[in-house]
């Protein structure tokens, strides 16, 4: 269902999935649904009165339905946004005979307003903090004789510190600005600098942005940027500046054009002038399952090639494992690593460094969030076996043993919490559902007779058994009853000419069905039986079904 007003605010009722009817169903099929449920729902049809009073409740909520659904421009409006955008303010100046499409933009406009008043109050923060860490002392002590070693522990030190942090303040829809500031220190002496950003969209195909810095090094800073599609498949970056020092005043310029070179591929050509002038060609292809980048730069001082590669596995943690190689003037450095999901909005990795003249490095990251915390540890300056060893091993077997002590067990805790507040929260409602369900069952019984009767009449289908919830394991069997609920009445009375058809909504909107499990994984098993074979078909919670097409048989004697 399209989004409500607000994330936290979910519609339990699914109309479609109450009528059983299609998101595109036509005026004709909603009228045919209606009819039928309204036959079944009757209260006329009970004599008992606790059963014509569940009856009424449930005609009234079948109704509800058909009246919402049968009008164009209520349905237009619980297609996008719910039941409860049927109850928004500001629906009341709207005139009622206006066409979906018109009704469709008002909404929106009532929501870029609400999205205007909430734009003030929100800022997007970006932060890093990197701790470089000297450990040298830990390999190189060995290589030197054995006299002019020293006793004790290695020395270990922190010599270099950065710290950034910036935030977004959104001025309107189109302009925003950027605030940020940075400190650096480096074996005692260190620097900072704060910038501010004006960004304005300027059109669909571009943007501008001037900069204005200061710092204790560098001095005042002035530079503007834009931005600009050029075409569909092209766009180009250019970027001037003009940073003032003792020295005098010294100009920079950045162009890049860019190009798609197929749906997953982009080339690059980078050109900058200024204190350090370079010229920059890449090529970039990015997959679902892989990225590739190779990179060749001519500079002063830098002049190098690159090239990268990195392999994204397809599970749920989002590991990803890579490696590259890097030669210039500088020397040649080679690189390998990983990096894992290890929470919602965490992700570890590890990256070992190798070069010549560089030695051996490991780098440690920490996304938290919008927050990057960064650990680069230099082990030694020369090309040690030892070094690379542990600086693979380390991190892997640490991972390892902090992944099954701490990491699981708190993941394991929080989807638990947060299952057991959705449970609370939906506990009132879930017993409300419960009961109509309940009810619907037992209003069902002489209908699902009948239907059994026809059916057997005519070698059809005949619903024997079916289960709807969260199926566990054998070793959670006694969890079981807790996790699934018995639809066999509800699905038999859904039967018409010898056919099951349930549409892609969610089956716990179904009338006599219920939601037995908040917010797990839910499916739909059935064992029927259609001229005179027994068949089983599974089905996932929101996913179409026909009986008897696309079944799995079953032996008789099972």
């Amino acid at each position: 269902m399209a989004s409500a007003l607000d994330d936290d605010e979910i519609c339990n009722d699914d109309y479609y999935s109450l009528l059983n009817v299609r998101r595109e169903a036509t005026q004709e099929e909603l009228k045919a649904a209606y009819r039928r449920l309204c036959m079944l729902y009757h209260p006329d049809k009970h004599r008992d009165p606790e059963l014509k009073r569940q009856a009424e409740a449930l005609f009234n909520l079948v109704h509800e339905a058909y009246e919402v659904l049968s009008e164009p421009q209520a349905r237009a409006i619980y297609d996008i946004y719910g039941k409860r955008g049927l109850d928004v303010d500001g629906w009341e100046v709207v005139e009622r005979k206006r066409s979906p499409a018109e009704i469709r933009e008002e909404y929106e406009r009532l929501q870029r307003e609400r999205e205007d008043r909430r734009l003030q109050q929100r800022t997007n923060p970006k932060g890093t903090i990197s701790v470089g860490i000297d450990a040298t002392d830990l390999f190189d002590r060995y290589e030197e004789d054995y006299e002019d070693m020293v006793g004790g522990m290695p020395h270990i030190e922190i010599n270099r510190m950065h710290i950034s942090q910036s935030i977004e303040a959104p001025l309107t829809t189109k302009d925003t600005a950027v605030l940020s500031g940075s400190l650096s220190t480096h074996n005692g002496t260190g620097g900072g600098t704060i910038n501010l950003a004006l960004r304005r969209v300027t059109s669909t195909k571009g943007w501008g942005e001037v900069e204005l810095g200061a710092g204790d090094t560098h001095g005042p800073l002035l530079g503007m940027k834009i931005f600009r599609n050029l075409t569909s498949r092209c766009f180009a970056t250019a970027q001037c500046g003009l940073q003032f020092s003792s020295r005098g005043v010294r100009p920079g310029v950045t162009t890049v054009l860019a190009r798609h070179l197929d749906k997953n591929t982009m080339g690059y050509l980078q050109w900058r002038w200024g204190i350090q002038s370079s010229m920059n060609t890449s090529v970039v292809r990015d997959t679902k399952s892989s990225h590739f980048t190779i990179a060749v730069q001519l500079g002063i001082p830098h002049t190098f090639m690159m090239m990268s590669y990195q392999y994204k596995f397809q599970d749920e943690d989002q590991t990803k494992i890579k490696g590259s190689v890097k030669s210039g003037f500088f020397g040649t450095v080679v690189e390998y690593g990983a990096e894992r999901k290890i929470s919602r909005h965490s992700v570890v990795g590890a990256t070992v460094s190798v070069g010549v003249p560089q030695g051996v490095s490991l780098k440690i990251k920490l996304n938290r969030a919008s927050q990057t915390y960064f650990f680069p540890i230099h082990l030694t300056d020369q090309l040690l076996p030892s070094a690379v060893f542990y600086a693979t091993v380390g991190p892997l077997v640490f991972y390892l043993a902090i992944q099954q002590l701490v990491i699981r067990p708190y993941v394991r805790a929080q989807k638990e919490q947060e299952l057991e507040k959705q449970r609370e929260s939906s506990a009132s409602n879930i017993a409300k559902k419960k009961q109509e369900a309940e009810a619907a069952v037992l209003l069902m019984q002489e209908s699902v007779r009948r239907i059994i009767e026809a059916e057997e009449s005519r070698m059809g289908l005949i619903i024997l058994n079916a289960w709807y919830g969260k199926f566990v394991t054998d070793n959670s069997r006694k969890h079981e009853r807790a996790k699934v609920i018995d639809v066999t009445v509800p699905l038999q009375c859904l039967v018409k000419d010898s056919k099951l058809i349930l549409t892609e909504a969610s089956k716990s909107g179904l009338p006599g069905f219920y939601d037995p499990c908040v917010g797990e994984e839910k499916s739909l098993k059935v064992l029927y039986q259609f001229r005179g074979v027994m068949h089983q078909v599974l089905s996932g919670d929101t996913e179409p079904l026909r009986i008897p097409k696309q079944s799995h048989r079953i032996d008789s004697d099972t």
